[in-house]
């Protein structure tokens, strides 16, 4: 148990302007956190802080972008010099980019490499050396299923999620001696947050998530658990299980049926130009926790989607097998 309650702890989260770093920041706020919120939309920022403090927590802002080293490291310092230390760091801020491999400008296979990757690198930097001098403290990386399974036509999103996942494991190994400084690692499914509209897009074609999505506070509720109990990785929401699954027992059926699917989906969706989106600065829509993707679907019907793509790529995987 790394604290038996957060009243008071200091909690960073980056990317929480919007989306699952919203929702991870107001759940905090309930427990009476001291909050340091940072993204680079300002004005988002200090509502998000208002909210907070509506709700129990006291909130700072810090304009930053993650993919700046020296600016993570000083999202540290301000955090210490105003509530004297971080017990818990959540790197959240990430960015999507869709479109076939060789399409996507190079720029921005770096740029999402940066931020959802290096971000992360730069965050776990900065918070470790205030964990150690305390000899405790909690790093929460909040990666997605996408860590687990690979998505045709976002190849630079890809490399950094699976990245993550070796980082968060080659870092735990070399913390053994630290047995109080976790490192916790969500793998949450397809969520409703604007973070779809905020996506580069290079496919020519309006983009949506793939059903089912679910709710962001999921995310919020595991993050602040993790932070009482601390885990080395949670899914969270059926589909992650399910994909990860899927992509363990047969990771070319998995892996190709995923691309046709999104082949098949951009062959009729509406055609829209090209746009980096939020990659490499801030837009100004897209603010709420929610994107307005989850309708009111009954949890049923999603789960039996679940056990569907699971039955039909384990038959899959079967025959296949059969075949050797």
């Amino acid at each position: 148990m790394a604290f038996s309650n957060l009243f008071q702890k200091t909690v960073v989260i980056t990317g929480a302007s919007s989306g699952a770093g919203r929702a991870i920041a107001l759940r905090f706020a309930r427990e009476g956190a001291h909050l340091v919120l940072a993204a680079r939309r300002e004005a988002a920022l200090k509502e998000v802080a208002a909210a907070c403090e509506e709700t129990g927590g006291k909130a700072i802002v810090v304009v930053c972008d993650v993919t700046d080293a020296e600016a993570v490291k000083q999202l540290a310092h301000e955090a210490f010099i105003t509530f004297g230390g971080i017990d818990v760091w959540v790197n959240n801020a990430g960015v999507l980019a869709a479109g076939t491999f060789e399409e996507t400008p190079i720029a921005v296979h770096d740029q999402v490499i940066r931020t959802n990757l290096m971000g992360y690198i730069h965050g776990a930097h900065s918070a470790l050396p205030y964990f150690k001098r305390q000899g405790k403290g909690v790093l929460i990386n909040n990666i997605s299923v996408g860590g687990w399974f690979p998505t045709p036509y976002a190849v630079g999103y890809s490399a950094s999620k699976f990245g993550l996942r070796g980082f968060s494991e080659a870092l735990r190994g070399e913390l053994h001696r630290y047995p109080e400084i976790h490192v916790c690692d969500m793998f949450p499914a397809f969520l409703d947050t604007p973070g779809m509209q905020h996506a580069a897009n290079y496919t020519g074609r309006y983009l949506k998530p793939a059903p089912p999505v679910f709710d962001p506070q999921k995310v919020a509720e595991a993050a602040v658990a993790l932070a009482l109990r601390p885990r080395n990785s949670v899914n969270i929401g059926f589909m992650t299980s399910v994909l990860k699954t899927a992509h363990a027992l047969a990771p070319a059926l998995s892996r190709n049926a995923t691309a046709l699917s999104i082949e098949g989906y951009l062959k009729v969706a509406q055609p829209l130009p090209d746009t980096p989106g939020n990659v490499f600065g801030p837009v100004e829509y897209g603010t709420g926790i929610h994107g307005g993707w989850n309708s009111p679907a009954d949890a049923e019907k999603r789960k039996k989607t679940g056990l569907m793509i699971l039955a039909g790529l384990t038959l899959g995987w079967l025959l296949l097998a059969g075949r050797k």
